[in-house]
């Protein structure tokens, strides 16, 4: 009986070496990336297209830091309360004073719209700015979420439609 309970351990071991793992998704190159952040539209207005670019950022809760008509590009600041409270009462009890958190985020928007051709190319991209309690800048990182900007991309469809309608 002894060797049997001795021998669960390696046994344990063995069962967890030969369990299937996750496959690993490779990392999306740049060209990839920038496919989905970019989408063309059959409209040959590209001031339109900055208006309704707006009015989505502007519905989603942005609020616009600058808009460069002559060079096509908006950016855009939202600003998201992230804290959880059982993460601030477990920093809390481990560290006390030196307790540190994450508070809010803030997603940074940059839209690039340009005329191509007798169609207009919009490009988006999404950074997100973690920060702690204490002000302090814990992460920072480009969203690559490719359903993320398809979200997007769908309003801004539907924005492009009310400006053309003048809705």
């Amino acid at each position: 009986m002894r060797n049997v309970l001795s021998s669960l351990p390696l046994l344990f071991l063995l069962a967890l070496s030969c369990a299937p793992t996750a496959p690993v998704a490779p990392e999306k190159t740049q060209l990839q990336i920038r496919e989905f952040q970019t989408r063309t539209f059959d409209v040959d207005d590209e001031l339109m297209v900055m208006k309704a670019v707006t009015s989505v950022l502007l519905d989603e809760g942005y609020i616009i830091k600058d808009a460069v008509t002559e060079l096509g590009i908006i950016s855009a600041t939202k600003e998201v309360d992230i804290e959880s409270g059982g993460e601030k009462f477990l920093s809390i009890l481990f560290f006390g004073s030196n307790a540190r958190w994450a508070k809010n985020s803030t997603i940074e928007s940059t839209v690039n719209v340009i005329k191509f051709g007798k169609q207009v190319k919009v490009r988006v991209i999404f950074q997100v700015k973690v920060m702690n309690n204490l002000g302090e800048v814990m992460n920072v990182y480009q969203v690559e979420d490719e359903k993320y900007y398809q979200d997007f991309f769908a309003k801004l469809d539907k924005g492009i439609f009310l400006q053309k309608e003048q809705l």
